[in-house]
């Protein structure tokens, strides 16, 4: 047996790469209201340190890279970054997640340095929940931008990560699911993981489950087959979507 693999004795080829702890929103989620604590520019990873790193996980038999942060475009120049793992021979799929308020200006150039995908958070459809849930963003138009000029691009699939909160967005569930069908995109539902024992968030959780009950108002959800992309998502098919709705259950399942 040759790579690396896991003590279940599943292969790894797949390797998410952290540049950048800062990030443009202050999600309810995922960061206090007044920021966290940030690394200090000289202690994080040059790109050239990025590249060797890759490199030798390429040799053990990596062959996927996502690119996250913090949210990976705020940091400067991540298309130089992306346009040298690209040159990495055993590299065959590099991806990136991101908050998609700075994609549509730059979707392009990624897509030219090598990028070969984008995951998009994107929790809200509406632009005053928006504004509540990443406390900074007045922008959601622009994440929409991002999305639609990503697809054109050729960032494809394209696919949206959705956070499911009760009492903040559950009610929207069946309107991301709907998007499935009438714009074809690939929506993945994501339970809320806890931050910390006793935390304000944690009564905010909805298992799958409870997701997959309130879709039935849109149709029966069949078994779909996987997009593209090493991720945990199952994957499901409304009637006449071109799209497919996924769940990631860290906690439930």
């Amino acid at each position: 047996m040759t790579g690396l693999y896991d003590s279940f004795n599943r292969p790894i080829s797949y390797l998410r790469i952290s540049v950048t702890d800062r990030c443009n929103l202050r999600c309810i989620y995922c960061m206090p209201e007044g920021g966290v604590s940030l690394v200090r520019h000289e202690d994080i990873l040059t790109y050239e340190e990025i590249c060797a790193a890759a490199q030798t996980a390429a040799e053990l038999g990596i062959t996927k890279i996502r690119l996250t942060g913090g949210e990976p475009l705020v940091r400067s120049g991540l298309p130089h970054l992306i346009h040298m793992l690209s040159k990495i021979d055993a590299i065959d799929d590099i991806s990136l997640t991101t908050n998609g308020t700075l994609l549509s200006r730059c979707a392009a150039e990624l897509k030219l340095a090598g990028l070969k995908r984008v995951n998009v958070s994107l929790d809200t459809l509406r632009p005053n929940r928006f504004k509540f849930i990443t406390r900074l963003g007045d922008n959601l138009d622009k994440v929409l931008e991002g999305i639609q000029i990503a697809k054109t691009v050729g960032l494809n699939p394209v696919k949206i990560n959705m956070v499911v909160m009760a009492g903040i967005n559950d009610d929207e569930v069946a309107e991301f699911a709907a998007k499935t069908v009438e714009d074809g995109w690939h929506i993945r539902f994501i339970e809320l993981m806890p931050v910390s024992d006793g935390s304000a968030m944690n009564r905010h959780f909805v298992p799958a489950s409870e997701i997959k009950r309130r879709l039935e108002v849109l149709g029966k959800l069949e078994p779909g087959p996987p997009v593209v992309g090493n991720g945990p998502a199952r994957y499901f098919r409304l009637p006449n979507a071109t799209g497919t709705v996924g769940f990631i259950t860290p906690i439930s399942e």
